[in-house]
């Protein structure tokens, strides 16, 4: 938990991984193009004192992980969204069985979200199955633009998504995180784009459609959709680090999003470890929407920035929030 001025601040990290891209799990050009492209994420839009040796960045411990996010992170729950990517890491980059492994011997810190693709058909819809009783699944984390074979990519809207959100639903699977992002070299750009997301919403209302990274660089198509479907969010992962590098286009986008959306659909996601949670949520407590943006953004309060960094969360997973950290019983979203 993080404290500043007298205030608690409960952390849930929405958007965390445990990835393997050593040489020896990298299967190609492609593999070696994707975590170097990670790579330059985090150099480009870091402090420089928080950026790694690349060696480190391929394939980081789990005692760098429980480090930096809760001994010096200030995360008191992390959520795990796998990306497989079979074709270009041999043994997979972040499954649901690695971070498995590693929540298992940490009860109460991680959570465990899967993954699907419809591509997998009847077989998918099994294993989905399957990894919902093994791991009691509350999510699973969407990379439509994943390559298989000669296909690049899937839609939300593809027949065959839509019997795996009903099988979601079925299964008490309510959150669905979707990369709807900055693309990653090699994939393709518009298979991340974030039209799908509407028609989705509508068909199941009784999931949580979480966009993560916000639907950038598509910003603007992302709120529009999702100021009329009750059930999207925004995931702040990719958005957080422009705290540092460029504060005025995050006032902005962060803006948009609470005009757009309100502070109870926004939530924090660090990406780790492209980057490290201690120096995003630091950075976010202490930031202001400039002055000359206020007449449009207004202020952000401490209660906005609380639910943030984690009520939000907190109330999408059924997490135990400390009382210390709760807002009013009037401030809560019903």
């Amino acid at each position: 938990m993080y404290t500043k001025d007298g205030v608690d601040y409960f952390v849930v990290d929405g958007h965390i991984h445990f990835w393997d891209a050593s040489e020896e799990n990298t299967a190609n050009k492609y593999g070696e193009g994707f975590i170097r492209c990670f790579y330059d994420y985090q150099r480009n839009l870091s402090p420089a004192e928080w950026v790694w040796p690349l060696e480190k960045f391929r394939k980081y411990s789990e005692q760098d992980l429980m480090h930096d996010l809760f001994e010096t992170g200030y995360v008191d729950v992390g959520i795990f969204q796998p990306t497989y990517l079979g074709e270009f890491y041999t043994n997979g980059f972040n499954t649901t069985e690695r971070n498995g492994r590693l929540a298992a011997k940490h009860p109460g810190r991680l959570i465990v979200n899967g993954a699907f693709d419809p591509r997998d058909g009847r077989a998918g819809l099994a294993e989905l199955e399957r990894l919902a009783a093994e791991w009691q699944l509350r999510g699973v984390k969407l990379y439509t633009a994943e390559w298989r074979g000669d296909s690049k990519g899937w839609k939300l809207t593809d027949p065959g998504a839509q019997d795996y959100l009903a099988k979601c639903a079925e299964l008490g699977i309510r959150n669905i995180h979707i990369h709807k992002g900055p693309t990653i070299w090699p994939l393709n750009r518009d298979a991340f784009d974030v039209a799908d997301v509407d028609h989705a919403a509508t068909a199941f209302p009784e999931l949580n459609f979480i966009v993560e990274h916000s639907g950038l660089p598509r910003l603007e198509d992302f709120c529009w959709i999702a100021t009329q479907e009750p059930n999207v969010y925004a995931g702040l992962s990719v958005v957080m680090p422009f705290i540092h590098s460029r504060p005025g286009y995050f006032a902005r986008v962060l803006g948009e999003l609470l005009y757009w959306l309100d502070e109870d659909r926004i939530t924090f996601g660090s990406d780790y470890a492209i980057w490290s949670p201690r120096w995003l949520i630091e950075k976010f407590v202490d930031f202001q929407i400039p002055e000359e943006l206020q007449s449009e953004y207004g202020t952000l309060t401490t209660d906005v920035k609380r639910k943030i960094l984690g009520l939000n969360s907190a109330r999408l997973y059924d997490i135990k929030v400390p009382e210390s950290a709760q807002l009013p019983p009037a401030q809560v979203p019903a």
